[in-house]
């Protein structure tokens, strides 16, 4: 039975205010440019808090009749989690890790025991404690000092990804006055245990852009700056190799690198530059076995190659090949350990794990037997070993952790995620698909659907994509999504260009001047979908989130006729008026993601593309469009906008709704459950629209 929507409900109207935006010679007129007034204190923003509330008022009115089965979706989805779990420990200098939850708790403890597993349990965190009258709750980092005594912490209670950093004696429990406010979260530990460096943000932008060096019981205000960043492109961080022996300010933009480093013995000693920036030149370093291990770009070495050198002649000059580059394959990270380095690669848009052993340059690659799946090195904190950890998974397995010996060659099975009500990966079924695009590139698709799925254009289907920043899309498993699959649903991720699936060149085709390859392949397989009778349009739905919302805002104003329906969560959808407000947190970092529109060629490529900008009167599918009104990374005024002008000038009786989380960010809700209520909200659209109601 088709779900009966509230008649005659008027939805918000949002004030009209032009606004001329001139760039170029070109100007734009932005109706609702008086919404980005709550972060900045402006004379409305009282009037944009009023105009969430009436959008999510609207929200609540349109789906009323789904709310008992949201709350069932609720239900079901946290029902299928083990509420009393525990991570696979990992061993890191004499001590066991480990985080557990218990029943009816939505953040973990942070734990570990000394030397055995049988040790007595020594709690880190009680998060669940911690998070006791707070809407939302995060920590970030987590490093105990060399002598194992101190914990750095960082606390986010905004979502604003600004952390205040925390000491905690873990003999005595206390928590230490050096409170630091405005920091990334992280925290590297000298190896005096009283030195730490950390990353500092600035408080308009909330870019990271100095190194400090705080002592134990000195005054955060007079904490000294080891490193300024002064290229707005660059992100920065501190980081420790693995042999504990060096500390790495590490600067990266999306084109550039440059790591400086001293010994984490020396921590008063200047930081010495391992090898200038230069443009198009990326690299990653570690340290073991005395020598530095680089993966890098340099030399036309696209997918990358691994080369070392020596402690005392770092640059580029001086570096030895160790892995050669090679065309079709990508090398994504490497793990260092006293006689192997365990590499990640990614041949034939799926990821594989390399182990070499070092005395002898041997090596060999671990088979994992299914047709689509993801391999992840699993972080093996201790060096001294033959044991590498690794995370699999697949769309129809659930995640699992095995350590594997790189010696031997024998593999076990330390955990996997126990999905409760019957789970039986049998009843499901995975393909991996390819839709050819009109300059004849192949798109892979991963798909899953449960046994019992039609093939003959009657069945819905969720079509999921992001395509930016190299972020690869892999086909993981998710117990949540069992609601939309058990209910009929087939589930696919279009591999997009913009991602890094099939290899860097992958990711150069799908940004930029090239964005549009992005848009265009997602359509592509949505259309292989469709010709080969997964779906028909009638059933086709589209989802992602941020730049995947983008993605969503693109294929909206291209091919609105496709599209059932479309989710779109926390979306970047005013490209031109974010890149060139260089206030806004992450987008002068971003210039060689997007192009900067102060370039006019940049601003003309982007104004083609731009879903807010190109919003005119013509029919659009339903949207659901949420955002959160804390979120740093994409403010809650370019969904709120983009809504505002969709309902202006769309031709259709279609629903647009907004759903704003006034208590959140970026991510959503904090938490293991409250998450599970937006995944809830969004199913429950797409089921409202495929007429489901149980």
């Amino acid at each position: 039975m088709d779900y009966q929507w509230p008649q005659n409900i008027a939805a918000p109207v949002a004030d009209k205010k032009p606004r001329a935006l001139t760039a170029h010679g070109d100007t734009r007129i932005d109706n609702y440019f008086w919404m980005n007034d709550f972060f900045k204190k402006g004379p409305d923003s009282a009037n944009v808090v009023k105009h969430l509330q009436a959008e999510n008022k609207y929200y609540d009115t349109m789906m009323s009749a789904t709310k008992g089965f949201q709350e069932k979706l609720y239900i079901e989805m946290k029902a299928r989690i083990k509420e009393k779990d525990e991570s696979v420990p990992v061993f890191k200098n004499g001590y066991f890790y480990y985080t557990r939850m218990i029943e009816g708790k939505d953040y973990y403890i942070s734990c570990r025991k000394k030397g055995t597993l049988d040790a007595t349990e020594e709690i880190l965190l009680d998060v669940n404690a911690m998070a006791e009258g707070h809407e939302y709750f995060r920590v970030g980092g987590g490093s105990v000092s060399p002598d194992n005594k101190l914990l750095a912490y960082g606390v986010d209670t905004v979502s604003r990804n600004e952390f205040t950093l925390y000491i905690k004696n873990l003999e005595t429990g206390e928590i230490y006055k050096d409170a630091i406010n405005r920091t990334q979260g992280d925290a590297v530990w000298a190896a005096d245990n009283k030195t730490f460096f950390y990353t500092a943000k600035n408080p308009v932008t909330l870019l990271s852009e100095k190194i400090k060096k705080h002592v134990l019981g000195s005054d955060a205000a007079a904490d000294i700056v080891v490193y300024t960043e002064t290229d707005p492109s660059n992100y920065i961080g501190v980081t420790k190799s693995k042999s504990e022996k060096y500390i790495f300010i590490v600067s990266q933009a999306t084109l550039s690198t440059e790591q400086r480093f001293i010994p984490a013995d020396q921590p008063n000693a200047a930081f010495k530059i391992f090898q200038p920036r230069i443009k198009e030149v990326l690299y990653d370093v570690d340290h073991a076995n005395d020598r530095f291990y680089i993966r890098t770009n340099n030399d036309r070495a696209k997918n990358f190659k691994i080369m070392t050198c020596t402690e005392d002649r770092t640059d580029a000059g001086n570096w030895k090949e160790m892995i050669a580059h090679n065309d079709s394959i990508l090398i994504e990270g490497f793990d260092l350990f006293k006689g192997h380095v365990a590499v990640s690669e990614r041949k034939n848009g799926l990821t594989q794990i390399h182990i070499i052993q070092t005395a002898n340059n041997q090596h060999h690659y671990l088979d994992f037997g299914e047709a689509t799946y993801a391999a992840y090195l699993g972080g093996t904190p201790e060096y001294n070993t033959d044991v590498v950890r690794y995370n699999y998974t697949s769309l129809t397995t659930p995640p699992t952790v095995y350590d594997y010996n790189m010696t031997a060659k024998t593999k076990k099975l330390m955990k996997q995620q126990e999905v409760l009500g019957g789970y039986n990966a049998a009843n499901y079924v995975t393909e991996r698909l390819y839709a050819t695009a009109k300059d004849g590139t192949k798109v892979p698709i991963s798909l899953v659907y449960k046994k019992g799925f039609k093939k003959d254009g009657t069945a819905p289907l969720l079509l999921y994509g992001y395509g930016s920043y190299g972020a690869s899309m892999d086909a993981s498993f998710s117990a949540v999504r069992l609601s939309l699959l058990d209910r009929g649903f087939a589930f696919a991720i279009a591999h997009i260009r913009g991602g890094q699936e099939m290899g860097r060149s992958w990711y150069e085709d799908g940004k930029m001047m090239k964005k549009i390859n992005s848009f265009t392949d997602f359509i592509t397989s949505a259309e292989f979908l469709i010709s080969n009778k997964y779906t028909t349009n009638q059933h086709l739905y589209a989802m992602g989130g941020s730049a995947g919302g983008l993605l969503m805002g693109a294929i909206a104003n291209i091919r609105p006729d496709l599209w059932r329906g479309i989710v779109a969560q926390v979306p970047f959808v005013d490209v031109i008026s974010t890149m060139s407000d260089a206030s806004i947190p992450l987008t002068t970092n971003e210039y060689d993601e997007w192009g900067n529109p102060a370039d006019k060629a940049s601003y003309d490529y982007m104004k083609t593309y731009s879903p807010y900008d190109n919003v005119e009167k013509k029919a659009y599918p339903n949207m659901l469009i949420t955002t959160g009104l804390h979120d740093s990374q994409v403010q809650y005024f370019e969904p709120a906008k983009w809504v505002a002008k969709l309902r202006e000038l769309k031709t259709d009786s279609n629903h647009i709704l907004l759903y704003t989380n006034m208590e959140a960010g970026h991510g959503g809700a904090s938490g293991r459950f409250k998450s599970l209520k937006d995944r809830a909200r969004e199913y429950a659209f797409l089921f409202a629209l495929e007429g489901i109601s149980e």
